[in-house]
């Protein structure tokens, strides 16, 4: 009878137990979550060491100190998927439900439920009768985001102009701003320097 018993209350621990194993690197916790790397492969564990985010090969690495690994910040992470050669980037959350879209041709972590990201826009200019096809502009701005991808500020006021295609764009468009403060941002203009600009 004691033996029965024993087996009847280890089952539910062995049925839920998992270990971890084989893995390449773990990082430190960021957002009660740390990433494991499996390969090229990146997942994330809680702090129970159960795997909440299976190993994937879109998560996106940042770099922290002397690593670079990918990190949860304000619920979200970065991930990147490339469409016709060229990199878009959007977000995922804890669950690692896609909740932004990948559409930036940039973007950075979050941090007080804001993000630069580089906002695509695609401009119909006409269409080329003898070629039959549309003829379109693109061209980006540096702007800021909220945790549902939405615009909040534009922080360029010209548009960059770019040629959409993998052999022009083989390198992803830097993001020149950055976070100096909870609600302040530095912004480099065209002459190198810097303006400050505070936001909402």
């Amino acid at each position: 009878m004691n033996k029965i018993l024993i087996v009847i209350l280890l089952i539910p621990f062995i049925g839920f137990a998992q270990n971890i194993e084989n893995v390449d690197y773990i990082s430190p916790f960021h957002n009660d979550i740390a990433a494991v790397k499996k390969g090229d492969k990146w997942g994330f564990i809680d702090k129970e060491g159960t795997l909440v985010i299976n190993y994937r090969d879109d998560l996106v690495p940042t770099k922290t100190g002397n690593a670079s690994y990918p990190v949860f910040s304000e619920e979200r992470s970065l991930i990147v998927h490339k469409k016709n050669g060229i990199s878009y980037f959007g977000y995922i959350d804890k669950s690692g439900k896609t909740v932004i879209e990948p559409q930036f041709l940039n973007a950075t972590n979050f941090k007080e439920n804001a993000a630069i990201a580089l906002k695509l826009v695609k401009e119909n200019l006409g269409s080329n009768d003898v070629l039959m096809k549309n003829v379109v502009n693109y061209h980006y701005f540096e702007v800021i985001i909220n945790t549902n991808g939405e615009i909040g500020q534009y922080l360029t006021e010209d548009p960059i102009h770019i040629t959409l295609s993998k052999e022009y764009l083989k390198d992803t468009p830097a993001i020149t701003s950055k976070f100096i403060s909870d609600n302040l941002i530095a912004i480099r203009n065209n002459n190198k320097g810097w303006r400050i600009k505070k936001i909402n």
